[in-house]
């Protein structure tokens, strides 16, 4: 799987950025990675207790893990999967290009334009005080919003196509929070996989 390099484009937001490398699969690759996923990963819906209330998420997840850890995210505590070959190879090639490490990764399965994650951080404490994450795209187009944590300044956009690797650098996770918010038209599915490193 040789991945597509070029210059990245640089979003900058106060103290920290976050880097877009445009089509790091070729459309080719994408293809493949996104059938072999959606067919190869056991999807799990998760359930979620809100104002006392149990609400399945609007998308589905699978947690996978180098060293077997589990992860708890939004009160959510889900079991990990080992890495199969396709995931290996992507967390090696993506650490080449970031130069950084990642020993998991949590897969989100958008099946339409209902499915969405609300506005939050990754700033789990499992994570550690210094927090990377790289988010590889596939499949359908969807806007990625980020805003201040703050609640200060305006809300940006940023359009990930299937093939794109956008890494949040630290301190992004501190400063800011993203979403994919749901949408009306009628699109296709995607997959999101966030590489990051557990403590």
């Amino acid at each position: 799987m040789d991945l597509f390099d070029e210059n990245p484009r640089e979003f900058n937001f106060g103290t920290c950025k976050a880097l877009l490398h445009k089509a790091f699969l070729s459309k080719d690759q994408e293809d493949w990675l996104f059938d072999n996923l959606i067919t190869e990963i056991d999807w799990i819906q998760e359930e979620i207790k809100f104002m006392g209330k149990i609400h399945p998420l609007p998308r589905l997840t699978s947690w996978h893990s180098i060293s077997g850890k589990s992860y708890t995210y939004s009160g959510i505590k889900v079991s990990p999967k080992k890495y199969n070959e396709v995931i290996s190879r992507l967390n090696k090639k993506i650490e080449l290009l970031s130069g950084m490490e990642f020993n998991c990764v949590l897969l989100n399965y958008y099946r339409d334009g209902n499915d969405k994650v609300s506005w939050h951080a990754d700033d789990e404490k499992s994570l550690g005080e210094t927090v990377n994450i790289a988010s590889l795209s596939l499949g359908e187009t969807r806007n990625f919003q980020v805003k201040r944590a703050d609640g200060q300044g305006e809300v940006k956009n940023i359009l990930l196509e299937g093939g794109d690797l956008l890494i949040m650098e630290h301190p992004f996770q501190n400063e800011m929070l993203h979403q994919i918010p749901k949408t009306q038209k009628k699109i296709n599915s995607r997959i999101n996989l966030t590489f990051r490193l557990m403590k």
